[in-house]
């Protein structure tokens, strides 16, 4: 009984987040790096499961999914072919099943899925089994934009769930003032 009580525990710190200060990402890309090399086995940005866009100059956003409390991706899937990590409640893709249709894609509210560039299947952030790689790469650069936090019970990150468009927006208000926000 004890050994079955550890699992739990144990199962309920890989219940993690990644936390996003926008303001703090250089654009580096190093996320993107770790990411396609622990998921691809090479450096292959456009295959990561985090992107960095840079809309417009001075602003790089990293892009990856919220993990919604709702998960809207996952109800979308007309052939179940997405699910629910028990042990780190992230979106898994079973890309045998996935047809490529789309409807992830449209039913997140950040459009953070997309079609992996070489096969038919959506990409979307699994949290590396609880210890997200880029968050690691982030740290250790030392920029800091990324972070793991643990996720509560009945916490919504749905805000976080917005395009890559909005991020830059709302970046460069901060940056620069609201009349540069409307460039984008």
């Amino acid at each position: 009984m004890l050994q079955v009580w550890k699992v739990r525990i144990l199962s309920k710190d890989r219940h993690v987040w990644i936390y996003r200060d926008y303001l703090k990402c250089s654009g580096c890309r190093r996320c993107e790096i770790v990411c396609s090399l622990s998921h691809e086995g090479k450096i292959w940005p456009e295959a990561s499961r985090v992107r960095v866009f840079m809309l417009m100059p001075g602003a790089e956003v990293p892009h990856l999914c919220a993990q919604c409390h709702d998960y809207p991706c996952v109800e979308a899937c007309p052939i179940e072919a997405l699910s629910i990590s028990k042990e780190t409640e992230a979106v898994l893709v079973d890309k045998d099943k996935c047809t490529a249709c789309g409807q992830c894609i449209d039913a997140c509210p950040g459009k953070v899925p997309y079609i992996h560039p070489s096969e038919n299947y959506a990409v979307i952030c699994d949290l590396c089994g609880g210890e997200p790689k880029c968050v690691k790469a982030c740290s250790e650069g030392g920029w800091d934009a990324l972070h793991t936090i643990k996720r509560e019970e009945n916490q919504t990150f749905k805000l976080y769930a917005k395009t890559p468009e909005e991020i830059t927006r709302d970046v460069i208000v901060q940056l620069y003032g609201e009349e540069y926000g409307e460039e984008i």
